[in-house]
């Protein structure tokens, strides 16, 4: 999914989001920084049209590809981010729970 469809970081002062862009739709995953330390997943959001893609899973590996780079842990709030934390046990390094 990801190599098709490049995903995009936004931030604005203590928010930001990742997205990915498809035929003027957008799956995104917001979240809040709370230090620089320290990042919370707030929300995953996948229309329709994106489901069964991989959309979702793309955007939480570029969260934790991007935690590892900048070296910050992640407050996974988010009930998928959570989900997707359970299923990767080679992601403990990143996540605060």
């Amino acid at each position: 999914m990801s190599a098709d469809l490049p995903i995009e970081k936004e931030v604005s002062g203590s928010k930001g989001r990742y997205l990915i862009r498809r035929g003027g739709e957008e799956a995104e995953l917001t979240f809040s920084i709370a230090t620089p330390q320290l990042v919370i997943a707030d929300h995953t959001g996948v229309p329709d049209s994106f489901r069964g893609t991989g959309a979702g899973k793309a955007l939480v590996e570029r969260l934790v590809a991007d935690a590892r780079a900048e070296g910050f842990k992640i407050v996974p709030l988010c009930p998928f981010v959570n989900a997707q934390r359970a299923r990767h046990p080679e992601w403990a390094d990143v996540f605060q729970v």
